[in-house]
C-alpha cells in the first residue's frame, strides 16, 4: 500500500472515531439521557473534563483531516513537492492526535475506575471511589446508585467506548506519524496519472 492511500486510510478512520468520541461525550453530560441530572455537583470531574470532546474529539479530528488531505493529490503544491509538504504537515498533526489520544486514554481510564456521581441514600456522592474499579466486576454493587436511574450502566458503556476509541486512535496516529515520515523521505509509490 502506498503512503497515500495508507494516509487516506487512517485519516477516514481518524475522523470517524473523533466523532464517537464527541458524541460518547456529549451523551456522557446527559445521564440516562435526561438533563433533569446535568448540573456541576450531579456529574463527576472526568466527564467535564471533556476528553472524549477535547482529547479523542478535536485534537484527533484535526489529524484526521490532515491524513486524508496528505494523501490526495489536491491542489496544495503539485507534484512531489506537494505531496512531501502535505505529508509533512501530517507528521505533526498526527503527532498532537497523540497528545488528545492519550489525554482521553488517561481521563476515561480514571473515570471508570472511579465510577459516576450519584444518589446514594438521599446525597450525591461518589460510592465506587474508594473500590479502585472492582465494582466494575461486581454488578451487584451497581444498585447503590438510586439515581439517576441506570446512571452506572450509562457511565460505564460510554467511559469503555471512550477508552476503547482513544486506543484506537493512538495506535493509528502513531502508524500515520511512521507513514508519513516515510512519505516525506520517500515521496509518495502512486504513479504519475494514477488514479486517487
Amino acid at each position: 500500500m502506498c503512503t497515500g492511500q495508507c494516509a487516506r486510510f487512517v485519516g477516514l478512520s481518524l475522523i470517524t472515531l473523533s466523532l464517537v468520541c464527541i458524541v460518547a461525550n456529549a451523551l456522557l453530560l446527559v445521564p440516562n439521557g435526561e438533563t433533569t441530572w446535568t448540573k456541576a455537583d450531579k456529574l463527576s470531574l472526568q466527564v467535564w473534563l471533556m476528553a472524549g470532546f477535547f482529547g479523542g474529539g478535536l485534537m484527533v479530528l484535526c489529524p484526521g483531516i490532515a491524513a486524508v488531505r496528505a494523501g490526495g493529490k489536491g491542489c496544495c503544491g503539485a507534484g512531489c513537492c506537494g505531496n512531501r509538504c502535505r505529508m509533512l504537515r501530517s507528521v505533526f498533526c498526527s503527532a498532537l492526535g497523540m497528545i488528545g489520544a492519550i489525554y482521553c486514554v488517561s481521563v476515561s481510564g480514571t473515570g471508570l475506575r472511579d465510577g459516576p456521581i450519584c444518589s446514594k441514600n438521599g446525597s450525591w456522592v461518589s460510592p465506587f471511589k474508594e473500590t479502585e474499579g472492582s465494582y466494575l466486576l461486581n454488578r451487584t454493587l451497581w444498585d447503590l446508585c438510586e439515581e439517576p436511574p441506570n446512571v452506572v450502566t450509562w457511565h460505564v458503556t460510554l467511559f469503555s467506548l471512550l477508552l476503547a476509541a482513544s486506543c484506537l486512535e493512538l495506535v493509528l496516529c502513531g502508524v500515520q506519524v511512521v507513514n508519513a515520515a516515510m512519505g516525506v523521505l520517500c515521496g509518495d509509490c502512486r504513479k504519475k496519472g494514477a488514479p486517487e
